[in-house]
């Protein structure tokens, strides 16, 4: 799937889990669209540095520490977007969750139509 492409589809994915949650807002296309760029920078950027950072939590708790690092990354891209909104740090782990999960069936009807 070519970079354009998946920016769309992740966006499209915000807008979904959006409305799925009731703590979390987006207000329109421009924003996801927004939200899934902020949200993938970061992802590349920083995620790796607090992975490394939290590498003895992260073993100690069998990966799962890497959920809260994902929901603190949602927060933080509330923060820098306008227009897009989370609750709390419960529903920024839910955020997360849902993302995550619409995002895999999104490739995996992509993976099935190729």
């Amino acid at each position: 799937m070519n970079i354009f492409l998946k920016w769309i589809v992740n966006a499209l994915a915000v807008i979904l889990t959006a409305y799925v949650l009731p703590g979390v807002a987006v207000t329109g296309l421009g924003t996801a669209l927004l939200v899934a760029l902020v949200l993938g920078l970061l992802n590349i950027l920083i995620k790796p540095f607090l992975i490394l950072l939290t590498l003895p939590i992260t073993i100690l708790t069998l990966g799962l520490f890497t959920f809260i690092i994902n929901a603190v990354l949602v927060m933080l891209t509330s923060r820098i977007v306008p227009g897009f909104f989370v609750q709390d740090f419960w529903y920024g782990l839910l955020f997360s969750l849902v993302f995550s999960i619409v995002t895999s069936a999104f490739s995996a009807l992509e993976q099935q139509t190729n």
